[in-house]
């Protein structure tokens, strides 16, 4: 049976010019062992570090700061963040992600972002209030249509506001918005660049600054007369996650070009409560 199943002789004589090695595996060894909670995110505006003030801490990708903001509202300090990280280097490729050091009996995790909330659950407690923080049914229901304001026309201003891409690849690409189509974010649903005298068939979305303006300026107009005076948003006695987005996207606007940005400086009330935040965030991490 052996013999069968043998190589030819020149073919043996051949392949033993090209010998397979095998190697032991390495071992694979952190030089800097994660002493705390460390949480990879896309890189802030200036990425030179001061260990004397955490000024340039927060992420420019509204993702990524919305969750810096979710974890330092829960009451969390003392957490590291990195941005030299890409994001293929993340979990399903995206950022950010939750390094969790080692401790105990329990061992070093890489947590997405839709695991974090029950890690921090873990560490501060809590998670089993049925309303998620809002003080009845109502104020909940309502927190989900300010997340879709803010998901939606508040996200696609965003993204437009960003540096255009190159003429030929607006052509070819279809605008993305965390992951997603940026026209899903809209309604009513965009024109496609194409249009009905067009010899090639509808294809992509055409998408203007311009074409939303009217849209975000009342979004804005809505987020700022529903805060009023209150501490945090619908009244709530104490941040929810609804406030973590809120800052992530004023941050981030507050930031932007001109035409987005005026609408949020016009109002008074949203910027003091920007500021407000941003300190208490800032002072939540540190430079790993």
């Amino acid at each position: 049976m052996a013999s069968v199943l043998s190589l030819p002789e020149p073919l043996q004589r051949f392949l033993s010019k090209f010998p397979l090695h095998t190697y032991s595996p390495i071992q694979v060894i952190s030089r800097c062992p994660s002493q705390k909670p460390t949480l990879w995110i896309a890189p802030p505006r200036t990425t030179a570090v001061d260990q004397a003030f955490n000024f340039d801490i927060l992420s420019t990708d509204v993702e990524c700061l919305k969750w810096q903001a979710y974890i330092a509202l829960r009451g969390l300090t003392n957490i590291a963040v990195r941005w030299d990280i890409s994001p293929e280097g993340g979990i399903d490729g995206r950022l950010p992600c939750l390094h969790t050091p080692v401790l105990g009996d329990v061992s070093s995790e890489l947590l997405a972002p839709r695991s974090i909330p029950g890690w921090v659950n873990g560490q501060v407690g809590g998670g089993n209030d049925p309303l998620n923080g809002y003080s009845d049914e109502i104020l909940k229901d309502e927190s989900h249509a300010w997340v879709s304001l803010l998901e939606g026309v508040v996200h696609a201003a965003l993204t437009l506001s960003e540096p255009p891409r190159p003429a030929l690849s607006q052509l070819f690409l279809t605008a993305i918005a965390g992951g997603r189509a940026l026209a899903t974010t809209l309604s009513p649903p965009p024109a496609p660049l194409t249009g009905l005298s067009s010899v090639l068939p509808p294809y992509g979305t055409n998408i203007t600054l311009s074409s939303i303006q009217g849209q975000y300026a009342e979004a804005i107009t809505s987020l700022s007369e529903r805060l009023g005076t209150d501490h945090w948003f619908l009244g709530s006695e104490n941040p929810t996650a609804l406030d973590a987005l809120a800052f992530a996207y004023l941050h981030c606007l507050l930031y932007s070009m001109d035409s987005t940005r005026i609408e949020v400086t016009r109002r008074v009330n949203l910027v003091a409560w920007e500021r407000r935040v941003r300190t208490q965030v800032e002072a939540a991490f540190t430079v790993a």
